[in-house]
Parts: structure tokens; C-alpha cells; sequence
């Protein structure tokens, strides 16, 4: 069994449950229209682009990977070089090796010139809307997505 270290914790690598590590992936464009994304589950929760890391990928790669399962869109995200740490809300502990509580999550951005083409993963989303940045700063459901935007995005 494989192990790794997020901020100094050594995880060990359970294939069998999800990875205690993420992305947040702000796509916004350059006039300050900023891409939120409401959930199936739990209802009218909005958010950015987001994903967990498969054991032994990269958060680059993840984050790459996830805004084009989740969106269609296929950009380079920019790594912002920030990260949170938060507990695991009970809901989704189940996924997660019996003795982890917390997720790390890596911000990544994506700045377009014009909105890009939108396809949504369907048993995931049900929507998707483009807000400006004071809005979408409003409607984001965590506050690890509310400080992303707050610090990356604009304000227009």
C-alpha cells in the first residue's frame, strides 16, 4: 500500500475509497462573467468546477481533467498556487477511508475571452448559469468557492 503527504499528514492509499484530495476550478471570462454550476445533489447547491484526485494523479491533470467531464471544455487550467483544507460534511464521508475527516482542495482558474461552449455531466449537474463575479461570489454554496472568487476573479 502507497502513501502520501498532504501539508505534512501522511494518507495511506485506499483504491477503494476516494482520495482526501481536490480541485476547485474557477472559469470566468475577461469582462468578469464567472461559470457556476448547480448540483443534483444536494439541490440548489452552486459551485464552480470540481472534482477529487484519482490516486496517482496530479492536481493539474485532475483539474484539467475535471472541467472537461464536467463542462466540455477543454482549456488549460492556470494553477493559483492556493489551497483549503476542510472537514468532509457527513453527507459524503462514507466515500472516504474510515480514519480521514479532512479534504484538500487545489484553486485552479480558467479565463476565456467569450464564454466557451457548455455540456454538462448529467448525473451531476442540472444547470449552469454565467454571473457576474459579485453574483457568483452570492450563489457559491462553500466558502472555499466564495474566497477562490473573491481573490481570483476580478470584480467587474
Amino acid at each position: 500500500m502507497c502513501s502520501l503527504r498532504l501539508h505534512g499528514e501522511e494518507i495511506l492509499e485506499h483504491p477503494e475509497y476516494k482520495r482526501p484530495e481536490s480541485v476547485l476550478i474557477i472559469v470566468y471570462t475577461t469582462i468578469g462573467e464567472v461559470l457556476m454550476l448547480r448540483r443534483i445533489d444536494p439541490p440548489d447547491f452552486w459551485q464552480s468546477v470540481t472534482g477529487s484526485l484519482r490516486w496517482g494523479e496530479t492536481a493539474a491533470a485532475a483539474a484539467r481533467r475535471e472541467l472537461r467531464e464536467e463542462t466540455g471544455i477543454d482549456l488549460e487550467p492556470v494553477d493559483c498556487r492556493a489551497s483549503h483544507r476542510f472537514p468532509i460534511h457527513p453527507a459524503w464521508r462514507r466515500r472516504y477511508a474510515p480514519d480521514v475527516t479532512t479534504n484538500l482542495e487545489h484553486v485552479f482558474r480558467v479565463e476565456c475571452a467569450v464564454r466557451p461552449a457548455v455540456t454538462l455531466k448529467p448525473h451531476e449537474h442540472r444547470a449552469y448559469r454565467w454571473l457576474r463575479s459579485a453574483e457568483a461570489v452570492g450563489m457559491a454554496a462553500s466558502w472555499t468557492d466564495r474566497e477562490a472568487l473573491l481573490r481570483f476573479v476580478p470584480i467587474k
